[in-house]
């Protein structure tokens, strides 16, 4: 889960009301939040849990002006392998079925495979 993506969030500042809140919640993270030179691009860099940890951030804070972000990510966001899966339920052991394929938009068979294994562990 160590592979870092770079997503591109073009005109970051014009389209998020409270910028500066939603760059120090990414930042919270560990994701590394950068301007491209001097446009009013930014450049999100992320492993896929802190990309998984923002839009949970930004689904919490329930502020609109922030989903188009979270819309960003989810299309960037890459499918996890079975052990990464594994892994990222054993940070939560109370997870559902339910939470599980919501946060990864994995398939039904898979969340309950994985949730099976660290249940028989």
């Amino acid at each position: 889960m160590t592979e870092v993506q770079q997503i591109s969030l073009n005109s970051f500042v014009r389209k998020t009301p409270g910028s500066s809140a939603l760059k120090l919640k990414i930042r919270s993270t560990g994701a590394r939040l950068t301007r491209k030179g001097r446009s009013r691009n930014w450049l999100l860099q992320a492993n896929n849990q802190q990309i998984l940890e923002v839009i949970k951030l930004i689904q919490l804070s329930g502020e609109e002006g922030w989903f188009w972000v979270t819309k960003k990510l989810s299309e960037s966001k890459r499918q996890l392998n079975h052990e990464e899966l594994v892994l990222l339920a054993r940070e939560s052991p109370s997870m559902t079925v339910t939470e599980l394929m919501a946060m990864t938009d994995c398939k039904l068979a898979e969340a309950r495979g994985v949730l099976d294994q660290l249940e028989w562990e």
